[in-house]
């Protein structure tokens, strides 16, 4: 394209250090920028160095497909941590700068007609850079939210035949879905004849979660292993006590260590002292 046809183009070209300095010093000051994960001038200065780069890229050839320059940009401002009211901030404040140094001594008419060149020009790239920004952020959290539930309840061997399922958090209903996949898969995967549920780092006890562990407990029971409830402290017991919770059904210790020397001898095994200790 011709540059007279877009007077952005070669004014942020020409004025490209001027405009970056001036940004870079001005975002620097601001709250959401201190407060973000990376607040280091050179990093601010790279990152916007890049979208200047990507605009005059993008004015010199409007044709020219940036979805893929504009995704790749997005991915780095996720990854480095700016909020998403830090990129929208960031934005707008250059579109601030440049117009701010194009409209001295111009007369009213002359900053409207450059509104509108900035409407059409950079609206639809800032637009872009949000909308890629976002679809990054939403496939990392996706990610974040797989790998939390496959650490969320893991089914650990302890030893032949005998395998822990350590809680710790709240549980809700999503959870204890995930807990109850996970428990079934672990069962058949180790071969547990035991398992033992570790409700330790569990804060709470209520009727909805002590259903869930019910459940689970049947679960197991049904696919031919024995199911022990461990690590009820006595807060816990009295809460279950008091919702009249009926746990009868399920095998109870108060903590992992005495549930494990009774998995091993359901297992015909016990733990034995070798020599003199001293």
């Amino acid at each position: 394209m011709q540059e007279s046809l877009n007077p952005l183009y070669k004014f942020i070209l020409i004025h490209k250090k001027e405009i970056l300095n001036n940004w870079v010093n001005v975002m620097g000051e601001t709250v959401l920028l201190k407060a973000s994960n990376t607040n280091n001038s050179q990093v601010i200065f790279t990152i916007y160095n890049e979208y200047i780069n990507i605009v005059v890229q993008y004015l010199q050839n409007p044709k020219e497909d940036m979805v893929s320059t504009i995704s790749d940009f997005s991915k780095k401002i996720v990854q480095i941590g700016w909020s998403l009211q830090l990129v929208s901030m960031s934005l707008i404040e250059f579109n601030k700068i440049v117009f701010d140094l194009m409209t001295i001594d111009q007369s009213d008419e002359e900053k409207m007609k450059l509104v509108f060149d900035f409407d059409k020009w950079l609206t639809p790239l800032n637009y872009e850079v949000l909308n890629q920004y976002a679809e990054s952020w939403e496939k990392i959290v996706a990610l974040q939210k797989l790998a939390l539930k496959e650490l969320s309840a893991p089914l650990i061997p302890i030893f032949d035949n005998i395998s822990v399922l350590p809680l710790v958090g709240t549980i809700d209903t999503e959870r204890a879905r995930n807990i109850m996949e996970n428990l079934l898969f672990g069962v058949v995967k180790h071969r547990s004849e035991v398992v033992l549920i570790d409700i330790t780092g569990v804060p709470i006890v209520d009727t909805m979660v002590a259903h869930h562990i019910i459940q689970a407990s049947e679960a197991v029971r049904l696919v031919g292993a024995k199911c022990l409830l461990v690590g009820i402290r006595p807060e816990i017991a009295q809460t279950i006590v008091n919702l009249e919770i009926d746990l009868s059904q399920i095998i109870t210790k108060n903590s992992l260590q005495a549930g494990i020397e009774y998995a091993l001898q359901l297992t015909n095994r016990k733990i034995v002292t070798l020599g003199d200790r001293k």
